[in-house]
């Protein structure tokens, strides 16, 4: 993986398009457990709308889609050429600390700390300016 990532390298390894992909960049990767990336949050994204008029907040359940496509890019550098997508299979922990709003960048970082193939535990944390939003532990599987 050749870094940075931008938008255009991530939707070659990531199905997700526009207004779902929740990755703008990768910044780090070991190849293996570790990923870095960010999301730049605008005010223009849709979930804006309705989330909330008046008083934008980025939705916590897209924060943590946001770390599980980032974890989704890292495990499926393994599956070059191959059809498959990666799934959640779970979501534990999760712990949301902090509000997102337009103008943020929301900084992702992902560990993997269980990897069995096709299955990986995941340990995730998106944070603003140093401070941690969210956290979670998920479980991702990779699959047709």
């Amino acid at each position: 993986m050749n870094l940075p990532l931008g938008i255009e390298d991530i939707k070659k390894i990531l199905p997700h398009r526009y207004p779902f992909l929740l990755v703008d960049r990768v910044t780090e990767c070991d190849g293996q457990t570790r990923i870095k990336g960010y999301k730049n949050v605008t005010g223009t994204e849709d979930f804006f709308q309705g989330h909330f008029p008046g008083n934008p907040v980025m939705p916590g359940v897209l924060q943590i889609e946001a770390l599980a496509q980032l974890g989704a890019a890292l495990l499926m550098q393994r599956f070059t050429g191959q059809h498959v997508f990666a799934y959640f299979a779970g979501i534990e922990k999760a712990r949301f600390k902090g509000k997102v709003v337009p103008g943020d960048r929301l900084d992702l970082d992902v560990l993997v700390t269980r990897d069995r193939g096709k299955f990986a535990i995941i340990e995730g944390k998106a944070s603003v300016d140093g401070q941690i939003t969210v956290q979670a532990t998920l479980m991702c599987m990779v699959g047709q």
